[in-house]
This record gives C-alpha cells, sequence and structure tokens, in this order.
C-alpha cells in the first residue's frame, strides 16, 4: 500500500456492533472460549485477498498480551520505532516473523516478546491463536492469545519499541470504537478499507486493528 498518513482520512463510518458482555472478557471465560470449536467467521478484507494470492507470504506470529489487571482486563501494544523497515512508528503486538530454530507459532509469538519488551514466556499462560493473518508487507502472520498476571517486569528494547502501553479489552471489544476509512490509491490502484481504533494519544490501524477485528468476533460469537 503506497504511504499515507490515516490520520489525514475522513471517518467513513463505524462498525457500530455492541460492546462484548463484561462476562465474556474474564480470565475463566476466556481460556474456556478458546478451548471450543463454535463456528464463527474471521473478517477478511481486499488487502489480505490480494497478499494471499500474491506470491509466498513469510511466516511470522504476534502476541495478543491480555493483562488481568484488577480493574478489568487490558492488551499490551507496542508502538513501533520511527526508522524501522517495515511499519515503522505503527502500533503493534509484540512479535515478529519466524526463525528457523522456532518449532511452532507460539515459540515465534514468545521468543519475538521476549526479545522486544523483554517479558518472560513464563509470564505468559498461552490459550489459544486466531486465524493467519495476511499482512500488506507479505506476511502471514499468526496470533496467539496470551493471559499475563501482574505483576511482571518489562525492558524494551530501544531498537525496535518506542514504548509500551496498555489498553481497556472493553474498549477495543466495543464495535462503537472500530471506525473504517478509506483511502484511494495512485496508479488505479483502487480503495483501500481499513479499521482504526483511536485510543487516547494512540493511533491503533492496519494489521493490529484486523487483528483486533478477529479477536471481536471470536469472543462474541
Amino acid at each position: 500500500m503506497a504511504n499515507f498518513d490515516p490520520l489525514d482520512l475522513p471517518i467513513e463510518s463505524v462498525a457500530g456492533e455492541a460492546g462484548l458482555d463484561a462476562e465474556r472478557m474474564q480470565e475463566e471465560w476466556l481460556r474456556r472460549r478458546f478451548t471450543e470449536t463454535r463456528p464463527w467467521t474471521p473478517e477478511i478484507n481486499v488487502e489480505q485477498q490480494m497478499r494471499q494470492s500474491a506470491g509466498t507470504p513469510r511466516p511470522a506470529a504476534v502476541l495478543m498480551p491480555i493483562v488481568l489487571r484488577a480493574e478489568g482486563p487490558t492488551l499490551l501494544f507496542t508502538q513501533r520505532t520511527a526508522d524501522l523497515k517495515d511499519h515503522a512508528g505503527q502500533i503493534s503486538f509484540p512479535g515478529g516473523r519466524t526463525e528457523l530454530s522456532d518449532v511452532s507459532p507460539i515459540d515465534t509469538a514468545l521468543r519475538e516478546t521476549e526479545e522486544e519488551i523483554g517479558l518472560a514466556r513464563r509470564h505468559v499462560e498461552v490459550i489459544g491463536s486466531l486465524p493467519e493473518y495476511f499482512t500488506g508487507t507479505g506476511y502471514r502472520v499468526t496470533p496467539v492469545a496470551g493471559l499475563i498476571r501482574p505483576p511482571f517486569n518489562m525492558v524494551p528494547d530501544p531498537r525496535e519499541v518506542a514504548e509500551i502501553f496498555e489498553v481497556p479489552l472493553a474498549f477495543l471489544m466495543d464495535g462503537m470504537n472500530h471506525q473504517r476509512r478509506t483511502i484511494e490509491l495512485p496508479n488505479d490502484l483502487g480503495r483501500r478499507t481499513f479499521y482504526t481504533m483511536p485510543y487516547e494519544r494512540f493511533f491503533i490501524w492496519g494489521a493490529t486493528a484486523g487483528m483486533l477485528r478477529n479477536l471481536f468476533h471470536f469472543l462474541r460469537s
């Protein structure tokens, strides 16, 4: 996708689904949902469809870290440094590309999380994963969900991570906070619509917002 600032684009619409019931954001319910096989449909956008048919994507994995705070669960994110090759300055889940030494997407997600933010894997209870997500930069990403119980320590890698922050899960699992924006691409490349989820001074969009939409669909099914 061409370079552009998504903040410059107007909000085209809001997804608008009702927020997730509080019960479905509790520790035991989350753990149980990832063991069930009830049907649900991931949301696949045009960009993902194009990428799935555009050659062999590079495998990667991210951790969706659900922090079990006393005041309610949150999701932990990183803001990437401004000089990275891919997704510079964007909001991301901790994670990255698969290495030959990784035995599974879970191993990739936990290793990359430890390398990026210094969160030891002993603090993460992996409860499951979501379907692969194809990014505009050519990655096939497995989102791995994990529960994290405070206290825990983090030491961000300054080469990759500019900031670590948390967003209430209740905010992210509410369709009223899921905005759609559209860009007209040059050279007859058509229109691309994507989700944005602004929270305070942070602007979540792109693949991260797309994976959050799938988490939302999964938990509300």
